[in-house]
Parts: structure tokens; C-alpha cells; sequence
């Protein structure tokens, strides 16, 4: 299948994906990522890998489109915790070391 990352054409195979990461040690994910075999991978690690370049020169939207055509399965990034908001004799009652919510 044919695409364009970084303005650049590749011509990918899905057979060639899986030998390209083959061996590969996933890093850690804290954004968009890919199911390739039996592991998740970074959406960047794999387009780095695939394309040889620099992860600055193309989008993780750019590389996550070209493995979703190839039949991958690709997740966004895990949404942020929510963080609770204290009132202000909560956040005094915290400074003073006692507990937050009673």
C-alpha cells in the first residue's frame, strides 16, 4: 500500500511491518499506539522505524491512518486521570495535615 508520511511516498506491506518490528523492544506508551503481533507499540517508535526518520518530521495522525489501511489495530492516546478539586478549607485542612475529605 502506498502513503505519504513526512511528505515522503512509502510503499508498505503489512507482512514487511511485522519483520520490520520484529525484535523490537517496545518502549513504554504514552500516547497513540499499535498492536503489531502480540505487543503494543508507541504509534512514533513504529513510524521511526518504518520510515528512518527523525520522529520530529511526521505526526503520530500520519502514521496511525497508514497501520489502520494496513489493518492494524491502533488506540489514541490514554485519557488523562481527573484530578479533584479541592475547596478552600479543604486545601487548608491538607496544609495543615489533616485529611482532605472527612
Amino acid at each position: 500500500m502506498r502513503c505519504v508520511i513526512a511528505h515522503f511516498s512509502f510503499d508498505l506491506v503489512k507482512s514487511e511491518v511485522l519483520q520490520s518490528m520484529k525484535g523490537i523492544k517496545p518502549e513504554p506508551v504514552t500516547g497513540a499506539s499499535v498492536i503489531i503481533g502480540r505487543r503494543t507499540y508507541p504509534v512514533m517508535q513504529v513510524g521511526e522505524v518504518l520510515t528512518r526518520q527523525d520522529r520530529r518530521d511526521f505526526s503520530a495522525g500520519e502514521v496511525t491512518r497508514a497501520l489502520t489501511r494496513l489493518g492494524f489495530t491502533c488506540r489514541p492516546a490514554p485519557a488523562a486521570a481527573p484530578v479533584a478539586v479541592l475547596n478552600p478549607l479543604e486545601t487548608a485542612a491538607a496544609l495543615l495535615g489533616y485529611p482532605a475529605r472527612m
